[in-house]
Formats: structure tokens, C-alpha cells, sequence
């Protein structure tokens, strides 16, 4: 048996029963007790957390939390258990993988980190011991400068959230995107894919990414517009989608030129197969979506909100604009051969809301389960928000596209008191929207629609960027949901999920701060795995989880020893009585 567990374990018995007691019998008990306490621990880690917001939908659900309830997330159980630090900004959501063998360490649950000096870590998820840590650095290369925008700053390396398969290559992959610049001052962007157990780099990696598309727009030459590594900074967190990575790519702030790219790498290979510009007689149309990665569908279609940008409002005979240009819309993209649009939808003031910089690209994408309306007709939806202030639903197999005189989505809400720069999330039925300026508020589905008003909102209301949502619950038990507020000094906040007006435990409400976490890193999303919640940060990464864990005994009362399964979470300290046959403890 191997692992942060055991070897704990093995030191603590060692250290705190005397030689003599140490028998073959008395270890088996240990053991034997050990044995089921190993079985309860790999159930409870059996989900990881391997792309942003949990899963191609963006859904943001962690239905498989068996530690963390409602009942025990209180200021006086649970709180800050520790910090695993980093080299710069955590911006990327940290992704969680379970039971990982490492060459030489034995079996681990390994928390995985980039940072923006371009850097990715493979902590102990349990001990926060460094298990590799790589840079994705060239030689003689640094960071990028933040390139005169305020919004990734002071450096630039790895923003998006990775991705991981962990079937892929011998012991899994890792992709990452990494921003750096030479000597010379020439800006590179790269894709890596890293060994899970090692940080090695995979498929003869990295991949610089270069591109070119049909098109007279923005940093165009020769009838290409060109993809210049300088201007882009890959935002929106990767999708890994049948054996493909896609990749959007967003600006810094607003500066020219630019347009918008999504590019697709073979997944085993890092070889692009695909590339498309979305405005390619235009300018500007960037998809930053606050981080969000795209989604996508289980027919292998991609959804996301573009940036302001380039639209034509001249459509041809399929309601598409003649010139390709789809700045500021809610897009379908095929990926069956080559990437192409398959649908869209976009407002009747799409060309206005562009110019006042009122555009639906702020906010992410999420794809709703399928839902049955009144007439028990099947509907596949999926939803979005941006600075607007409106929800749009649209219709997968039938969105919309654009009419200057009405718009033709499935449904409309307009019940957020602000924009939206974050990623919605779903449970059992309800969806979560955490705007800027606004309380955190749920919209019941019936129906297959969103009711027009929340069914239930937060007491307080979070400042800019707002919240992205994370849920985590025991199926469809026991459901908290997570957010944290920005600010000089963070907080974490968790809520009953089924009433929002009941907040369970928050960052600041214990005594000496003893759970501040420091300042806040403005998109960070939380994510649950094993009873803890990790958050990023401009350092590093903050873990909460049970102050303590209920005792547990293991009682022998013969010569055969006896298997206790221990349901307590670990790191919480594990308090064990052992009884041998005589009943002396």
C-alpha cells in the first residue's frame, strides 16, 4: 500500500503506540482497519475534476460530494486547512485528479495548477507536498509583459483553464496554453500536453500556434487575415471534444487589431486540424467569456458567446451574414471536419449594443440537460448572459440567427440587476446567476423554461466581476453552492443550494481571521473534490475543508481482526481507539 494515507499513517503508528504493542496481531488490526479505511477514501475521491466548470456543459456540478453538507459547512467545522503557494496568479481554474501513481511517491489525489509565470504544479491534494512542477518556458524566454491592458497583469503565461485526459498518451495529458516572449521581443503562444505523473512534455510538445483564414479584416495580408501570437491572450478555458483540443482566443482590453480565432489540435498529435475566424472581413469579435471554456453538446457541437465586433447585417439565403463576420453573437460551431457555423443567434440590436460595448461576450455558455415543454416535446437548450443584462435561451437545434425587428430565441429573462462577467450553474433543475452588482439568484425550470423571476436570491450582492458558481451535493442531496466574492480581501461563501437566503458559512465570519485566504483573482472559479474546496489566488491556491473529523474505533475481540470502514475526511485529524481481546485500550 502506498500514498500520502498510508505513509501518514504508517509514521503515526509508529510514533504513538510503543514497540511492544506493535505485534503481528495488534498490526493486523491496523492494517485490517486501514485496508477498509482505503476503500471508503478512494470511493469518496472516485470523481475528479478534469476541465473548467466541471464537464463539457460548463455545468459547474459536483454531484459526487459525500464529505461536505450543509449541516457540517459552518464556521465553527469547517474553514481554511491550508495553502499551497505558487510562483504567480492562479487565473485558471485548478483541476483535480484522483488515485494518480507518481514514479517514486507512491499513489496520490493531485490537485494540478498553472500559474501565470507559466508554470504547472502537481501538488498532493491531501498534503500540498510539491509532486512535480514544471516550466513551460522556452529557452532564454520570460513571461509575456501584459502587453499595456490592465486585465492580466503583471505577467502573462498561462491564463485558460487545462484540460486533462486522463486516458491519453501512457499515463494521461495535461494541455495547457502558454504565453511567452524572447530576447528579441517576439511573442510566442503555445500549446503544451504534459505527462500526468511526471510533467513531461507528450506528443513531441509544445505546438506553436500559427494561423491564417480567408479574409480582408483586421491584420490581414495577401487575403488572409493573420494570427499575431502578440495581440491574443487565450482567456477562455480549453475543451477537449472527441479527441480534439479547441481553442478561442480573446484581446488585450479592446486593442487593435484583432479578430476572432477558434483553432482545433489533434489531440494525440498537437497537429492543428482546424481553423476559423468569425470575423474575418471585420475586426475585433474576440471571445473572452470571463474565463469560461466553450461548451458543447453530446453531438459534438460547440457553443460560446462572442465579443463585440464586426456583425453583416446582409444575410444570404440560410439567414447567415454574406461576409462571415458573426461579431456579438451566441454561436454553434460544427465539428464534423473542418470547424464551421452551424447556427447562431443574435440580437436585433446586435450592431448597437457592439458600438456601446454591450456585448454578450462577457459572460460564459452553458448547456442545459434535456428538458420536456408542456407538450412533451423534447427541448435541447442552452443559455447565456453578457453586459446586457438579459438571459438568453436558445433553441440548440433551431437558435434563432438575426431578424433587425424582433428577436427569435426561445426565451428571454430579464431579472438581473447587472452585466454578466461569469459562468451560470446548474442543479436539479435550476440555474444560478451571479451578476455584477446583483445578489446571487436561482431561476427555477418548469416546463422546460426559466421562471421570470428568481425563485431565490442571496441577502448580499457582490461587486465586480460578480461570482462564477460551483455546486457540489451527494446526487441530489445535500446541495451547497460556492461562490467567491472579490475584493482586497476574498471570501468564501457557501450556500444552502434548494434556499439561497440560508448562507451557510463565509470566509470572514470567523474570529482573528483565521480563514482570510488574501486578496482576490477577479474570474477565479471554485471547484469541490473529496471534501475540500480549492480557490486561486494571486499566490497560490487556498484549501477549506473539516476543521476535525468524528472519531472512530477499532474493537478486536478475538484473535481474528476485525475491518472498521473510518467515514471521517482526511486531512482532518483521525482520532483511533484500538481494543485488544482484554479490552484494555
Amino acid at each position: 500500500m502506498s500514498g500520502p494515507f498510508f505513509d501518514f499513517l504508517r509514521g503515526w503508528e509508529g510514533q504513538r503506540f510503543p514497540s511492544p504493542l506493535r505485534t503481528c496481531a495488534f498490526e493486523g488490526v491496523i492494517l485490517s482497519a486501514l485496508l477498509a479505511f482505503a476503500g471508503s477514501a478512494t470511493a469518496q475521491s472516485s470523481v475528479s475534476v478534469t476541465t473548467y466548470h466541471n464537464d463539457s456543459a460548463r455545468d459547474g456540478q459536483y454531484l459526487n460530494e459525500t464529505i461536505l453538507t450543509p449541516t457540517n459547512v459552518t464556521v465553527s467545522t469547517f474553514g481554511k486547512v491550508g495553502f499551497f503557494p505558487t510562483d504567480g496568479l492562479v487565473d485558471a481554474q485548478p483541476l483535480y485528479l484522483s488515485a494518480v501513481s507518481i514514479p517514486g511517491q507512491g499513489v496520490h489525489n493531485v490537485l494540478y495548477v498553472a500559474s501565470e509565470h507559466d508554470s504547472v504544479y502537481a501538488f498532493d491534494a491531501t498534503t500540498a507536498g510539491v509532486l512535480w512542477h514544471v516550466s513551460l518556458l522556452g529557452p532564454g524566454e520570460t513571461t509575456s509583459d501584459d502587453r499595456g491592458c490592465g486585465q492580466v497583469t503583471p505577467e502573462i503565461g498561462i491564463t485558460a483553464t487545462p484540460v486533462i485526459d486522463p486516458l491519453r498518451g501512457p499515463n494521461g495529458a495535461l494541455y495547457a496554453i502558454a504565453m511567452s516572449k524572447d530576447n528579441s521581443g517576439n511573442y510566442f503562444q503555445r500549446l503544451h500536453a504534459l505527462d500526468l505523473t511526471t510533467g513531461a512534455e507528450l506528443f513531441g510538445g509544445p505546438t506553436t500556434i500559427q494561423a491564417a483564414f480567408p479574409g480582408t479584416g483586421a491584420n490581414s495580408s495577401g487575403g488572409n487575415v493573420i494570427f499575431d501570437p502578440k495581440q491574443y491572450k487565450e482567456r477562455p478555458g480549453l475543451l477537449l471534444l472527441n479527441g480534439r483540443i479547441y481553442t478561442t482566443w480573446s484581446s488585450h482590453c479592446d486593442i487593435a487589431p484583432y479578430t476572432s480565432w477558434v483553432m482545433a489540435f489533434d489531440a494525440s498529435s498537437l497537429a492543428q486540424t482546424s481553423v476559423l475566424n468569425l470575423v474575418p472581413n471585420g475586426g475585433e469579435g474576440g471571445i473572452w467569456m470571463s474565463g469560461a471554456g466553450p461548451a458543447a453538446d453530446a453531438s459534438g457541437n460547440i457553443y460560446f458567446l462572442e465579443g463585440n465586433g464586426t456583425f453583416d447585417t446582409t444575410l444570404d439565403a440560410n439567414g447567415f451574414p454574406t461576409q462571415g463576420d458573426f461579431g456579438n453573437a451566441f454561436m454553434k460551431l460544427s465539428t464534423t471536419g473542418s470547424l464551421r457555423v452551424a447556427d447562431y443567434f443574435t440580437m436585433s440590436n446586435t450592431v448597437s449594443e457592439s458600438g456601446g460595448d454591450l456585448d454578450l461576450g462577457s459572460g460564459g455558455t452553458l448547456v442545459l440537460p434535456d428538458l420536456i415543454d408542456g407538450s412533451g416535446r423534447v427541448r435541447h437548450l442552452a443559455l447565456g448572459a453578457g453586459k446586457d443584462r438579459i438571459i438568453y435561451v436558445v433553441d440548440r437545434d433551431q437558435m434563432g440567427k438575426f431578424d433587425p425587428s424582433t428577436n427569435h430565441d426561445y426565451e428571454e429573462v430579464t431579472a438581473l440587476s447587472g452585466s454578466v462577467f461569469s459562468t451560470p450553474a446548474y442543479f436539479n433543475n435550476t440555474v444560478y446567476f451571479g451578476a455584477v452588482g446583483d445578489t446571487i439568484k436561482a431561476f427555477s425550470i418548469t416546463n422546460a423554461q426559466l421562471s421570470q423571476n428568481p425563485t431565490s436570491q442571496t441577502a448580499n450582492s457582490f461587486g465586480y466581476p460578480g461570482v462564477t458558481l460551483a455546486i457540489s451535493a451527494n446526487g441530489s442531496a445535500s446541495a451547497i453552492l460556492w461562490a467567491v466574492e472579490n475584493g482586497s480581501t476574498a471570501i468564501l461563501h457557501a450556500y444552502d443550494a434548494t434556499n439561497l437566503g440560508t448562507e451557510l458559512y463565509n470566509s470572514g465570519q470567523a474570529a482573528s481571521g483565521r480563514d482570510n485566504f488574501g486578496a482576490g483573482n477577479k474570474f477565479i472559479t471554485p471547484i469541490i473534490a473529496n471534501g475540500n474546496v480549492y480557490v486561486g489566488t494571486p499566490n497560490g491556491v487556498a484549501v477549506f475543508g473539516l476543521l476535525s473529523g468524528p472519531p472512530a474505533s477499532i474493537n478486536a475481540t478475538s484473535g481474528t481482526p476485525q475491518s472498521t470502514a473510518i467515514n471521517t475526511p482526511f486531512p482532518a485529524p483521525l482520532v483511533v481507539t484500538v481494543t485488544n481481546a482484554s479490552g484494555t485500550p
